[in-house]
């Protein structure tokens, strides 16, 4: 039986979680502990589907108001930007970097350390925009749109921290240095949970199409990050989770 102790406790690593990955106001967590921090990416799905709804909302909510699918499309998108800080942008263009402008595991490292953006963090930080942009402008009705933005920062978060479960953390410093550096298998597949109920606004044919390209994706860039660098990092899992929400926009443009 889940005691009301658990319950608080279970709470307040929540709370840490959306502190950590989001701008959102939380409370001071007055019995914080080192624990509970270790335990809050079991959280980051949940967590997504709250940053995918909001989305949604602007979405829907600017469409009415200017009833211009592009327009709406950004704002929705400058929402997402704003409510996590750019969080998993900044490590996406730190990713692209490191791996672009570093030879040795230890220069790719220094320089996702560095807090200026280099010529192949500007590429890869508008590239990825601009894909975002045209594929959920292109997807064919609003329903959908919604559904896909609530796969895509859910699903995403999900894969990004799976990577904590098989690879070495390689860096115990920086800004995108994760909650945990370690996650039990068991604890990845329960913070899937919030997919559960997605599965059913989905096709057969898009889900199956997602799930190969995630597959594929996930392997490979393990097998990348091992070679590189030797492990993950903070940096890296922010380029994961951004990969996989335009994987996510592309099986529903399928």
């Amino acid at each position: 039986m889940i005691t009301r102790q658990q319950c608080r406790h279970e709470w307040q690593v929540l709370l840490l979680a959306v502190g950590f990955l989001t701008r959102l106001p939380v409370p001071a967590d007055p019995d914080f502990s080192e624990a509970k921090l270790n335990g809050a990416s079991r959280y980051f799905p949940l967590v997504g589907l709250l940053v995918g709804a909001l989305a949604a909302v602007i979405y829907v909510a600017a469409l009415a108001l200017f009833g211009n699918s592009l327009m709406a499309v950004l704002l929705s998108m400058l929402a997402s930007i704003l409510i996590t800080g750019s969080f998993h942008e900044d490590g996406f263009a730190d990713s692209c970097d490191g791996f672009g402008g570093g030879w040795r595991s230890e220069d790719v490292l220094r320089i996702m350390q560095d807090s200026r953006i280099g010529t192949y963090g500007t590429v890869g930080l508008i590239s990825v925009l601009a894909l975002k942009a045209t594929s959920l402008h292109t997807l064919p009705s609003i329903g959908v749109v919604v559904v896909a933005l609530l796969w895509a920062h859910v699903f995403s978060r999900w894969v990004s921290t799976s990577y904590l479960v098989d690879l070495n953390y390689v860096r115990g410093e920086g800004k995108s240095k994760p909650l945990a550096t370690t996650m039990p298998v068991k604890h990845w597949l329960y913070s899937g949970a919030p997919l559960l109920p997605l599965v059913f606004f989905i096709d057969v044919y898009s889900f199956i199409s997602l799930l190969i390209m995630v597959v594929l994706f996930r392997w490979a860039f393990a097998a990348y990050l091992r070679r590189r660098i030797g492990g993950y990092t903070g940096d890296a899992l922010g380029a994961a989770q951004q990969v996989v929400e335009i994987l996510v926009y592309f099986a529903f443009l399928l």
